[in-house]
């Protein structure tokens, strides 16, 4: 039988060949394929020696307001890019507008956005297949054809507009490539970045302009002429020895004596991080994946998993011009540590000449009214279990070679015709989901498209709550070695979504592409469907619409 006649599920089964990395046992029993850049020492970064940079922020092509309130448009290109990362080479990478990270997207909330993204890729250069792409805005609550769903690929020539409701409280998001059976080498060639969603509430409230930076973490590996060195043949995963934030490796950032916060997100393949302080100094949590807590949590590390998005607040007026700190990883079981893993990036405090910082770290947030209360919507920090109408188990493990949710995997998803369904809640329903990982080999952050859920359970912490820095809404939750989450969530859709079919998945990547994902429904499973609804087009057939939204399906 040729490898053409035997289905996915045969070949993951058989899967298990070591490639161009190394196939490691790591420290709790799981192997992975981790990779030593194989760059000559002059060629090697090292840590703190390159400026940390932030990365642009992406203007509208065109903006107005109509009946529905404020409307802008934007455009991205996804396209090869030359990029300085390591000294003496360069990179090809593949990002959007052709940099690594793409440009932030900062939006207020109220205002639609649609998002033109083109395909000018042709060839992975990771796996030699057509650069097929899906754009997933992660931490949106979008309408299934604009949710970046795996099998709503865009080819190489095509194009497709995105449409974001951006209704919800303030919140990092970020967006990044779905697309089925190549995200972990799509993302890892580059294409990741942050989506900023503000509102009044957190303007009034938390650190802005300067002293709000977004922190893109990822770990990658090189090989000898500079290119990027990835292996996945385990199936299981993929660690570098170099860490990058927002592209570059270990950086130093100049910072005044103010208080500054950090949007911190794990765009890892697989690595897992703990961050501390050198100092020992507290960091301040005050969001985390949808928005705000209600407490600011001071913690001297947290744990974060790929995909999770952290704000804290760090002050440095408490130290003097010249001081350097740094922030660093104290690494999770299961992880595979190089020798410089555990630094992250560095702090310089310099000289500020402007007026002194009074800001005064707050011990509790208000969020805001909750968008669509009048149609049932709860706060997520003010659901209570007694308001659950259903309670379900997803229990994440690995069968005879595959990666599978309660058993089940995506091509069991494909094989019905994209109709199989773990469950159909309806709008505004209120559910407990306990999401289980019983293995002491894997650690998985699990993501729920679509919905805020709030942590209610952890079986490893002493009083079997959350840990102190998951004081709000989440929408990745970090399954580690023999750990069960309680998450408890509403499926809030907003004003003209019917609902449809979202996706569930371990943000490991590699895990995802190996086909750790399943869906679920909410309302009427078969409206907007998320591959045929609004199908990507040529470019050269592609035209400007004149107003928001012309053009597209009734009722969307």
């Amino acid at each position: 039988m040729t490898s053409g006649s035997l289905s996915r599920r045969d070949l993951l089964r058989g899967a298990l060949a070591v490639g161009g990395g190394g196939l490691i046992v790591a420290a709790g029993g799981g192997a992975v394929m981790a990779a030593s850049s194989r760059l000559s020492s002059k060629n090697m970064p090292t840590p703190y020696g390159a400026m940390f940079r932030r990365p642009p922020v992406l203007m509208p092509v065109a903006e107005g307001v109509d009946d529905k309130g404020p409307w802008q448009r934007y455009r991205l290109t996804q396209k090869l890019g030359q990029a300085s990362i390591v000294p003496g080479l360069t990179t090809t990478i593949a990002g959007y507008n052709g940099i690594f990270p793409g440009p932030t997207i900062k939006v207020s909330q109220g205002t639609r956005t649609e998002v033109r993204i083109s395909n000018a890729l042709t060839v992975n250069r990771l796996n030699g297949l057509p650069f097929s792409t899906v754009t997933h805005l992660h931490g949106s609550a979008s309408l299934p054809q604009y949710d970046g769903y795996a099998n709503d690929q865009t080819a190489p020539g095509h194009c497709k507009t995105y449409r974001y409701p951006n209704w919800q409280q303030a919140r990092t998001l970020w967006y990044h490539d779905h697309n089925h059976r190549d995200t972990a080498q799509n993302v890892f060639s580059g294409l990741a970045a942050q989506y900023h969603l503000s509102d009044p509430y957190e303007r009034a409230q938390l650190p802005q302009g300067e002293y709000d930076v977004p922190l893109v973490v990822s770990d990658m590996a090189f090989n000898a002429d500079g290119s990027v060195a990835f292996d996945d043949s385990s199936n299981a995963g993929f660690m570098g020895d170099v860490i990058l934030v927002n592209g570059v490796p270990w950086p130093t950032m100049k910072v005044k004596p103010r208080v500054y916060r950090f949007r911190v997100l794990a765009a890892s393949i697989s690595r897992s991080y703990r961050f501390t302080l050198s100092t020992g100094d507290p960091m301040y949590v005050v969001a985390t994946d949808a928005g705000m807590t209600p407490k600011v949590a001071a913690v001297s590390s947290w744990r974060h998993g790929v995909a999770e998005r952290y704000e804290v607040l760090i002050d440095f007026r408490k130290y003097k011009v010249g001081q350097k700190i740094e922030l660093r990883n104290l690494s999770n079981k299961n992880n595979v540590d190089f020798s410089n893993t555990g630094k992250v990036m560095q702090f310089e405090v310099v000289a500020d000449a402007g007026p002194k910082d009074t800001y005064v770290i707050p011990a509790t947030l208000d969020l805001g009214p909750q968008p669509w209360s009048s149609l049932g919507a709860i706060e997520v920090n003010k659901l209570k279990p007694e308001m659950a109408k259903a309670r379900r188990r997803l229990r994440v493990e690995r069968q005879h070679g595959l990666w599978t949710i309660n058993g089940e995997t995506w091509e069991d998803v494909e094989d019905s015709g994209f109709t199989r369904v773990l469950g159909n809640p309806q709008p505004y329903d209120v559910e407990i989901w306990d999401l289980v990982n019983e293995s002491g080999g894997w650690f998985h952050p699990l993501h729920i498209h679509l919905v805020d859920a709030q942590i209610i359970g952890r079986n490893t912490t002493p009083d079997g709550k959350a840990h102190a820095w998951e004081g709000g809404g989440k929408d990745v939750f970090y399954l580690g070695e023999n750990e069960t989450v309680t998450a408890l969530m509403q499926f809030t859709t907003g004003e003209g979504n019917a609902g449809g079919r979202y996706m569930t998945h371990c943000h490991n990547l590699v895990h995802e592409d190996n086909d750790m994902m399943i869906q679920f429904a909410v309302g009427d499973p078969m409206v907007n469907d998320p591959v045929s609804a609004d199908k990507p087009v040529p470019e050269t057939d592609y035209e400007w619409p004149t107003t928001y939204g012309a053009g597209y399906p009734p009722g969307t």
